[in-house]
């Protein structure tokens, strides 16, 4: 007997956390399309969601799809949601976004969308073999999809706006996420810490000379460039 798929028993807070995630990154790809600023602000808050569904599992417990709910959200939220940014910001600072790309002269098109499909496919890429051949252990290969693409943007929160800068800024990134570099699990005090920033990075991006952008960039590719090694979390 067909039992349909049961959604209510089968979902639990944690999976409603992870939705919003999904629907926050869904916005920011949208508005992304007409100005990247705020854009970038909602993929912050996307990734404030996205751990936030594991502090409410942890609380209230986890279900069975859960972990592949993440997965499927990180994919929309820090994969192609970005990838949509990357584009749009290298469009709005070359001076075509509000005309499309038919304005566009067609290197700069090709270039956009060229390094755009290199993210989202390595993100991709990433969450995939993730799912089918990493276990849950301490150092995980490759940045988190959330991680580079809270550099990303905040890279451009910060003032740092040179398209070929972005633009090679994002194919590195996109190289790290499935490089074979082992990363350890932020501790919760360090996490919470750099919640704070980001929240203050949504809320007050230029507030302070853009101090909460910059940090949260700085604490970033710290983490990225040195985490692997230094970490004083890791055992």
């Amino acid at each position: 007997m067909d039992e349909g798929l049961r959604v209510r028993e089968r979902l639990g807070v944690a999976d409603v956390v992870t939705l919003v995630n999904a629907v926050v990154g869904l916005v920011a790809g949208v508005v992304a399309l007409s100005d990247p600023a705020p854009a970038a602000r909602l993929i912050l808050l996307a990734a404030i969601a996205d751990a936030l569904d594991g502090i409410v599992a942890r609380s209230f417990g986890s279900t069975t799809v859960g972990p592949l709910l993440d997965s499927v959200t990180d994919v929309v939220s820090f994969g192609a949601t970005p990838a949509l940014f990357v584009y749009a910001a290298a469009a709005s600072e070359w001076g075509w976004l509000a005309d499309g790309p038919a304005a566009a002269p067609p290197g700069e098109l090709a270039a956009a969308l060229g390094v755009a499909a290199v993210f989202v496919v390595m993100s991709v890429l990433r969450t995939a073999l993730y799912e089918q051949f990493v276990g849950e252990d301490e150092h995980r290969p490759g940045i988190q999809n959330t991680l580079a693409a809270t550099i990303v943007v905040t890279a451009y929160l910060a003032g740092l706006t040179s398209v070929p800068a972005l633009l090679a800024a994002s194919v590195a990134l996109s190289l790290a996420m499935v490089a074979p570099v082992g990363y350890p699990k932020l501790l919760a005090r360090d996490a919470s810490v750099l919640g704070v920033v980001q929240a203050g990075a949504i809320v007050a991006p230029t507030a302070y000379g853009r101090v909460f952008p910059r940090v949260l960039l700085v604490a970033a590719l710290a983490y990225m460039l040195l985490g692997p090694r230094y970490y004083w979390g890791q055992r």
